[in-house]
């Protein structure tokens, strides 16, 4: 059988930075295993695989794969694919066109708003499906350092101290002093492994962050290690933004009312990325929390399978 596919980066105005996405149009009849082995085959952060929706109000089912496992949830995917579904339906239409879909992931329907304008990179955002929530496992900072290849001294800035959160994926968010402590980490697997927890059968990622950016419009910059997921490091983790979204609100313990942030992640890989990420504080809780990002088609094509 043929099948469509494009590949996006996402998280990024420009082609050749941000996080590329593969997304497979065709997949309601492909098996797991065959879904994993083509994910494996492009070799990138996730690969996407478009399923038809049992509910008519959703447009599409996603099926979401690292080359090493399947995700219930991921940011860069929903973005990436939003657009990618939006620009494949309404290609040729011209204009500036706002739009809503609702897309089924592992975690649950996540609604998007998807922005189309001329000669511009398209724009998405997702409300988040689950809310970030604290998990409380013991941590050992020495070995987190050694992982990274830091001093214990090293992590933590102002009152944030490394902490596992997940929003639908578990990460280990890990503050570090500066930009400059972030560019010298060597992030070592195999301790990793050796230290950092199993959250729901699955080995918490690594996500540094740290305030102040290269670019300007920045808060946040931050880096993604997950070598549980077949992934030495990420340009641009939606879902770990996810997670720091509650992060955020407790350390900082932000007052009510609306909180935008632009994190820059994939810096160090030469392929910087910009993930706009919006949190609404009610009665000192997280009433709602958005991502968003844009994205640029670079490649399409078919596969025969």
């Amino acid at each position: 059988m043929v099948r469509n596919y494009s590949v996006y980066d996402v998280f990024t105005e420009n082609k050749l930075a941000g996080n590329p996405l593969a997304v497979i149009f065709d997949g309601d009849d492909l098996s797991d295993e065959a879904m994993q082995s083509i994910a494996r085959e492009m070799n990138l952060s996730e690969t996407v695989f478009v399923c038809r929706s049992t509910n008519p109000a959703h447009s599409a089912s996603l099926r979401i794969f690292t080359p090493g496992r399947e995700l219930p949830f991921a940011g860069h995917p929903t973005v990436g694919t939003a657009i990618a579904l939006a620009e494949r339906d309404h290609a040729g239409q011209g204009g500036s066109l706002d739009l809503v879909c609702v897309l089924e992931e592992r975690v649950g329907p996540v609604r998007c708003a998807v922005r189309l304008r001329q000669q511009q990179a398209s724009f998405a955002e997702f409300d988040l499906p689950r809310k970030s929530q604290q998990i409380n496992l013991a941590l050992d900072k020495l070995g987190i350092a050694n992982a990274l290849g830091l001093q214990p001294g090293e992590l933590g800035f102002e009152n944030h101290t490394p902490s596992l959160w997940s929003a639908g994926v578990p990460f280990l968010l890990i503050p570090v002093r500066d930009i400059g402590t972030a560019g010298r980490v060597e992030f070592d697997p195999q301790l990793w492994e050796k230290t950092v927890p199993f959250v729901d059968g699955a080995l918490a990622s690594a996500y540094l962050y740290c305030r102040g950016a290269i670019n300007h419009t920045a808060k946040f910059h931050a880096r993604m290690f997950a070598s549980g997921m077949g992934i030495v490091e990420d340009p641009a983790t939606g879902s770990a933004v996810a997670a720091l979204s509650g992060a955020i609100h407790h350390f900082d313990r932000l007052p009510d009312g609306h909180h935008p942030s632009i994190i820059e992640q994939g810096v160090e890989m030469g392929r910087p990325s910009l993930i706009h990420l919006h949190i609404d504080v009610s009665g000192g809780e997280i009433a709602n929390a958005r991502i968003g990002g844009q994205a640029v088609g670079i490649a399409s094509g078919t596969m025969e399978l």
